[in-house]
């Protein structure tokens, strides 16, 4: 069975870009068209908002699947509209993985024992998408209850040759309020990067990535290529590119020099690129897909200028 870090990257190599769309919908900025469409059919708030979602990150993945490895939707977003909105969010991900997508849930699970091995089991789907109800491909988590926490989830990655993502440095002005607190010398986000690695060592010994990935910010940019060096064999998810700062010269230290290690994220700058005061009198609002697909051009342009290229 092919790994995650596999998996992701012959896509990344086929396609050469590490750029990474999120899909976080949002009702107050949707295009007009979408949420027409949506009211028509009626229902609750929840259901036509839900509806919505769904057609809107839909037509995102139309545009992207071509352009980038893979896609990650944020699913508060779907949760927020409870039931209707988690099937909206269902039926993406399985329209994602159909189009070839690698699909990376940005839930933040974390637990200990069978409640961790629950979450593992809804949302670890890996290699087939039929393997768990949720069908992602990797699943962003949260080790904030100790090396444990981590455990169930790499017994289901490996076993379906899924992906993690630990939050270790995340991208937020305020993280350094925890994350620096520093113990023995090493600071709070150092320590869980070693674990990090320590996981991959054990688990996928001589891969060169290994199933377990680390969430570093591209607003920290030293700390990013320290990370880098300190986990040699873990793959990256970088968040804060773009709308929250963020530059491609940022996030070059998250790369190996074959252009591998890492995809860099970029949500609001895409989904919502027909409202960005640079795009927004060449397109317009009838025409934001094709501002979508200007901001992905423009990412991947961008990206390939700044980080090596793979």
């Amino acid at each position: 069975m092919p790994g995650y870090s596999d998996r992701l990257n012959l896509r990344i190599k086929r396609l050469r870009t590490s750029a990474l769309v999120g899909l976080d919908p949002r009702w107050d900025w949707l295009p007009d068209e979408i949420v027409r469409s949506a009211t028509a059919s009626g229902g609750t708030t929840f259901e036509i908002q839900a509806r919505a979602f769904e057609a809107f990150s839909c037509s995102i993945i139309d545009v992207v699947a071509s352009l980038v490895p893979a896609v990650k939707p944020q699913v508060a977003f779907f949760e927020q509209l409870g039931p209707a909105g988690m099937t909206a969010l269902l039926n993406v991900m399985k329209y994602a993985r159909k189009a070839g997508l690698i699909v990376i849930a940005d839930a933040k699970r974390g637990d200990i024992g069978s409640t961790a091995s629950a979450y593992a089991d809804a949302w670890l789907a890996g290699e087939s998408p039929d393997a768990a109800p949720y069908p992602a491909d990797a699943l962003t988590i949260n080790a904030y209850l100790g090396k444990d926490t981590l455990q169930p989830f790499v017994d289901a990655a490996v076993s379906r040759g899924a992906g993690l993502y630990v939050l270790v440095r995340t991208s937020n002005p305020g993280a350094a309020v925890f994350q620096d607190r520093a113990s023995d010398g090493d600071k709070l986000f150092e320590t869980v990067a070693d674990v990090v690695q320590s996981l991959n060592n054990e688990f996928w010994p001589g891969d060169s990535y290994g199933g377990v990935g680390a969430v570093v910010g591209a607003t920290w940019p030293q700390e990013l290529s320290d990370l880098r060096s300190r986990m040699p064999n873990t793959p990256l998810l970088v968040p804060g590119y773009g709308s929250q700062g963020g530059t491609a010269a940022d996030v070059a230290g998250a790369f190996a020099e074959n252009g591998l290690g890492a995809v860099i994220n970029s949500s609001r700058g895409i989904n919502f690129a027909f409202r960005r005061d640079d795009l927004a009198s060449q397109f317009g609002p009838e025409k934001w897909r094709d501002a979508i697909a200007a901001a992905t051009h423009e990412m991947i342009a961008d990206l390939r200028e700044h980080t090596p290229t793979p």
